[in-house]
């Protein structure tokens, strides 16, 4: 029922994410649903098994599927409530607005720019 396009510009976790997204809201996997492990979907579609662990950890991020440890991934009984979620999205809007408050504030773009990187280079360390 997954399939990706090894010829597509789109990456590899990305289709998988799309896939089992569009299953679930097809109800081609329902609440509680299990989903083969990470080591048997990258064999079955011949991708590597961290292209899946990334999907799957992502779509956990995103509160769609729940890991169960030893036992595996589930989709969560809530799963289509997030569905439509997208965190790129909303990080884009927050981002716009929090631009636009400090460009009101006299900030030019290359300051904003230059702080932004050493925020994020202070908060990775």
């Amino acid at each position: 029922m997954i399939t990706i396009d090894l010829e597509s510009a789109t990456p590899l976790f990305k289709q998988l994410i799309v896939q089992i997204k569009l299953a679930i809201d097809k109800s081609l996997l329902a609440p509680g649903d299990a989903l083969p492990s990470i080591r048997q979907l990258a064999s079955d579609l011949d991708v590597n098994a961290k292209t899946v662990a990334k999907a799957y950890r992502l779509l956990e991020r995103d509160r769609i599927l729940e890991s169960k440890g030893a036992k595996g991934s589930f989709v969560r009984t809530d799963a289509l409530d997030h569905l439509a979620f997208d965190i790129q999205q909303w990080l884009i809007s927050e981002l716009i607005s929090d631009i636009d408050k400090y460009r009101l504030a006299g900030a030019t773009d290359s300051e904003i720019r230059n702080t932004f990187s050493q925020v994020i280079s202070k908060l990775g360390n």
